[in-house]
């Protein structure tokens, strides 16, 4: 009897601790959030066929401490860049844009992810409250570097 006792003890213990859960939220929520807690929004823009887009989101977007970061000091929009929906952001409508037979690219992902006319994933693009670019960076982005990225827009 004791050994289930501390079975479920150590299983309990280890929800919190080891399951931390990433918080996202879509585009048409951030208006509203903002008035609640102005906070940086995070976007990360990215494609389901990219290998790096991939590995972000298995490993620096697993780990603790960018969770605990991002949960806590800022909103986190993913958004597949091949996205059909249309998106409404700061009172405009995007829509998806085709080009060639079956490829194609939601025109706020084109806008977001665009860096010297160069489109690339994944990409993280950082707005202010007012949801104004401050950040852009384009391809993938390890644990460490990101944390050091978060510390920085934290100060």
């Amino acid at each position: 009897m004791k050994k289930w006792i501390y079975m479920l003890l150590i299983f309990f213990w280890a929800i919190p601790n080891g399951f931390a859960q990433l918080k996202t939220y879509s585009f048409e929520q951030i208006d509203s959030l903002q008035t609640i807690q102005k906070r940086k929004v995070i976007m990360f823009i990215h494609t389901d066929w990219c290998k790096y887009c991939q590995a972000m989101k298995n490993s620096t977007f697993k780990n603790k401490e960018v969770i605990k970061n991002l949960n806590e000091n800022f909103y986190l929009v993913s958004l597949n860049a091949e996205e059909k929906r249309a998106i409404t952001f700061k009172s405009r409508k995007f829509i998806f844009k085709t080009y060639g037979n079956t490829a194609g690219i939601n025109e706020l992902a084109h806008e977001l992810a665009t860096i010297n006319n160069q489109t690339s994933y994944p990409t993280i693009c950082i707005l202010n409250a007012q949801n104004d670019i401050v950040f852009q960076q384009s391809n993938y982005l390890p644990t460490k570097d990101f944390l050091i990225v978060l510390e920085k827009l934290n100060e």
